[in-house]
């Protein structure tokens, strides 16, 4: 088996094996563990600004490739989306919300670089994983003038390409030839963003699937201060 074959024929699924089991084992062995570890206690200089940007940044990136990758190419056609439009979407969405996450992440990873308090209480994961991502994001922003190169040349030819492989990773019969064709730039950016589901479980982004969205309904808390008698 070649190398090609091996990364995006073989790695996808040890990736999402390790994804999903590591995370089952973490949270029934260390729920101790499982949780965002905030340092704005510690430091709150930046921290709304950039955790906001980088949240809601990455929260589109994540779904619109879900979205984009794991549709069917005919559902697009019956809702009249036509395959170059459905480019340009994604081009917009990604430099957008790109430039959001970029911004915040890199402001949250020399944050915790360069602030004291902070990097006396981060774990190397904490740096490196979130150094991984910006990364992967990275790259993924360097993907948009290929895109868009392919798109003023009326070629949607590499986001379906793209879209079929992903598709057929999921569906369980993969296909690593279609990537053959396809610019190296897109091809790391892969490897880079299977990689984050490789380490995923040992790393704070466990906090993910505890998503707390019960906190957009729940009674304000009431706090009362304590009285000291004299």
């Amino acid at each position: 088996m070649d190398l090609h074959k091996l990364i995006f024929g073989v790695y996808p699924y040890v990736a999402l094996v390790v994804f999903f089991l590591g995370s089952w084992i973490r949270f029934d062995k260390e729920q101790y563990t499982w949780k965002s570890d905030s340092s704005q206690l510690l430091s709150k200089k930046y921290m709304r600004m950039a955790s906001n940007l980088f949240h809601v940044g990455i929260i589109a990136i994540f779904f619109g490739h879900m979205a984009g990758l794991l549709t069917p190419h005919a559902i697009f056609g019956t809702l009249g989306v036509s395959d170059m439009t459905h480019q340009w979407v994604a081009i917009l969405a990604g430099a957008v919300f790109g430039g959001l996450c970029l911004i915040g992440g890199v402001t949250l990873w020399l944050r915790r670089m360069l602030n004291v308090r902070v990097r006396a209480a981060s774990r190397w994961m904490d740096i490196n994983i979130l150094g991984w991502l910006m990364l992967t994001l990275m790259l993924g922003l360097s993907t948009l003038p290929v895109s868009i190169g392919h798109a003023h040349e009326n070629n949607a030819g590499v986001m379906i390409v793209l879209a079929e492989w992903a598709q057929s990773i999921v569906y369980l019969h993969p296909n690593p030839d279609l990537l053959l064709s396809v610019d190296m730039v897109y091809k790391i950016h892969i490897f880079f963003g299977m990689s984050v589901f490789l380490f995923f479980p040992f790393t704070r982004l466990v906090h993910v699937w505890s998503a707390p969205f019960g906190y957009l309904f729940r009674a304000y808390q009431i706090v009362r201060a304590k009285r000291v008698r004299v």
